[in-house]
């Protein structure tokens, strides 16, 4: 099978062609993202182990190799979050007037991404497009920021939270344990607090509410368990997340920090990481 790594970084750009063809020419329009995601069966894990996690570096890293392909997201130092939060989004996203719990998880669209487009009349101004493909983005002079549809988490401000914190379940909880007398306002400015701008803030405190009433039993019996138990698998609070919140936030969300390319302290399967470089600085006028 033919793999193609173009990661565009503040170095330059990197290209590689899997083992059967070696190397090709330069690409005419630099990426920033892999050909698409890791995809084939790939048995390590992808992320940033803390002493939460309950694995160590031997079971999970922030690397990805899948049929002899080896990907690595660059570091992304205080620096790098701090420079996220000076750029404006033009086009924010409406706010959530209704619990999307209620309703059907919606269909999106297969292959879609998420680009920003930079706003060519004033610096770090930018929008947010979806496009159909990773091509599409960039033949409009966009770049890729995440896989799957622009949602309520997907601007620069919330990825630099993702950045920052790659650990935020316990934040995430104490926030929602805020909710829990009935004061909503009081878990979204917690949210908030955490770095989040108000509609990325809203899916996040939905998803709380929709975990607290479907896995209670599992988070109640787990709230001191690591992430993980010692054979890679999330523990069953985590899992039940996964399961019964997963598909509401993932669509409304938008951003997810697998399909930011980002290590986190949950580890994830590779197959499931969408390699990409979160570098904006050569889009600004």
């Amino acid at each position: 099978m033919t793999w193609i790594l173009r990661i565009a970084s503040g170095l330059g750009v990197v290209w590689c062609l899997s083992a059967l063809l070696g190397c090709s020419s330069k690409p005419e329009v630099p990426s920033n993202v892999f050909s698409g995601k890791l995809e084939g069966s790939c048995s390590a894990l992808f992320g940033r182990p803390t002493e939460t996690t309950g694995l160590d570096s031997s079971k999970c890293a922030p690397a990805c190799s899948c049929n002899g392909v080896s990907w690595e997201p660059p570091a992304y130092d205080s620096a790098a979050v701090e420079e996220l939060k000076q750029w404006t989004l033009t086009n924010p996203p409406e706010e959530l007037k209704a619990n999307p719990y209620e309703k059907d998880v919606p269909s999106r669209k297969s292959g879609a991404v998420c680009a920003v487009l930079p706003d060519s009349a004033k610096a770090k101004s930018y929008s947010l497009q979806t496009y159909e493909s990773v091509a599409a983005a960039e033949k409009a002079g966009g770049q890729v920021t995440h896989f799957g549809e622009c949602g309520l988490c997907s601007s620069l401000l919330n990825l630099a939270v993702y950045m920052g914190k790659p650990d935020l379940t316990d934040p995430v909880r104490s926030c929602a344990l805020k909710g829990l007398g009935g004061d909503d306002e009081a878990a979204l400015k917690c949210l908030m607090d955490i770095g989040f701008d108000r509609p990325c803030a809203q899916i996040w405190f939905y998803n709380t509410v929709n975990t607290r009433q479907a896995c209670l039993s599992d988070c109640l019996a787990h709230l001191q368990s690591k992430h993980h138990t010692e054979d890679g698998k999330l523990n069953p609070c985590i899992q039940c997340d996964e399961d019964k919140s997963g598909p509401i936030f993932k669509a409304y969300a938008g951003r997810t920090r697998r399909n930011s390319g980002l290590a986190s302290a949950l580890c994830r399967p590779c197959d499931t990481i969408h390699p990409v470089s979160q570098s904006f600085t050569s889009l600004a006028p």
